[in-house]
């Protein structure tokens, strides 16, 4: 395991590769990467899990502590690890975000991640180790609900998860309230999930690459100002040169969507690549499950986001 592990795993696959279809009876693992969870809301989350044919595995060190954290980094880093070389683990989800995926990126196991590919679904922090299993192993992750956020999901947010991971259809995004910014169509691999993690992991090994990709963004609880500076950071290093469109999900208490949009406005306005705001994805509800790595269509005119199926088999 270690840092020096991922990069013969990348080197494996240069080109991004589809886990297995789930299906009822499909088996998904629990981890708990970043932040400490209510146990009781977990337990909802999974009964909403077995209520769509899943069989559950909660392991039974999962509920550990360290402070803010879901146990300590060693510890969440091996229950993430153990899922993932478990042949009997169809899934890994995640049980909430947070904050502690950044901690343990460099102590996962992507060679054998890459070796047992498995449906790996979470949002907000956890697009950390989206981003990097994605990049590392070549693996499509899916940005989507975690367990406790699947306690309180509406039935849109469910339906979405199984038709990105169990259906053999491609998968359609199309929401009533999204809004062009900037009008036109576009096809690449979506990659991105929350802003203020992407920002955070630029300089270091497991920064993402957005050239030729449609860049997905949203986040929650950040003043109009952050998301400005944030994304004025990311585009001053280089972050959005040569990506072929922009998709903003929700922005939740973040102010007002119209100034976050004129934000996203103002700071691409010399951008020729479509732009689509207001996608049912993030901090709220619903919470679509977007495929990352896999190819799609983006029509911001029509307000749609087309993906190619994101699962074989």
């Amino acid at each position: 395991m270690g840092a020096a592990v991922p990069g013969s795993a990348r080197a494996a696959r240069k080109k991004a590769f589809k886990p297995p279809r789930l299906g009822p009876g499909s088996v998904i693992g629990i981890a708990a990467p970043a932040g400490a969870f209510m146990p009781a809301t977990l337990n909802r989350g999974v009964e909403v899990l077995r209520a769509m044919d899943f069989e559950v595995v909660v392991p039974d060190d999962l509920f550990a502590t360290n402070g803010y954290l879901a146990g300590t980094d060693a510890h969440r880093a091996d229950v993430l690890n153990r899922l993932f070389a478990d042949p009997g683990i169809d899934a890994v989800m995640c049980a909430r975000g947070g904050y502690g995926s950044l901690r343990i990126l460099p102590l996962l196991d992507y060679a054998r991640m890459a070796a047992q590919p498995k449906v790996f679904v979470g949002f907000s922090d956890i697009t950390a180790l989206l981003t990097a299993v994605s990049s590392r192993c070549g693996l499509i992750t899916f940005h989507g609900p975690v367990v406790t956020t699947l306690a309180d999901a509406s039935e849109k947010t469910v339906e979405g998860l199984w038709e990105a991971v169990a259906s053999d259809r491609p998968v359609t995004v199309r929401s009533e309230g999204a809004m062009a910014l900037r009008p036109g169509s576009a096809s690449g691999p979506v990659c991105g999930g929350n802003l203020n993690t992407l920002c955070h992991l630029l300089g270091t090994p497991f920064a993402p690459r957005f050239r030729n990709r449609i860049v997905f963004l949203e986040d929650r609880g950040e003043a109009p100002y952050r998301i400005d500076r944030m994304l004025v950071h990311m585009r001053t290093a280089g972050c959005f040169d040569g990506i072929k469109g922009l998709v903003l999900g929700s922005f939740d208490d973040c102010g007002a969507p119209a100034e976050i949009q004129e934000i996203v406005k103002d700071v691409f306005q010399e951008a020729e690549f479509p732009i689509l705001a207001g996608v049912e994805a993030g901090h709220t509800e619903p919470n679509l499950t977007l495929p990352l790595g896999v190819r799609a269509v983006l029509d911001a005119g029509r307000r749609t986001l087309e993906f190619e199926c994101a699962t074989e088999g």
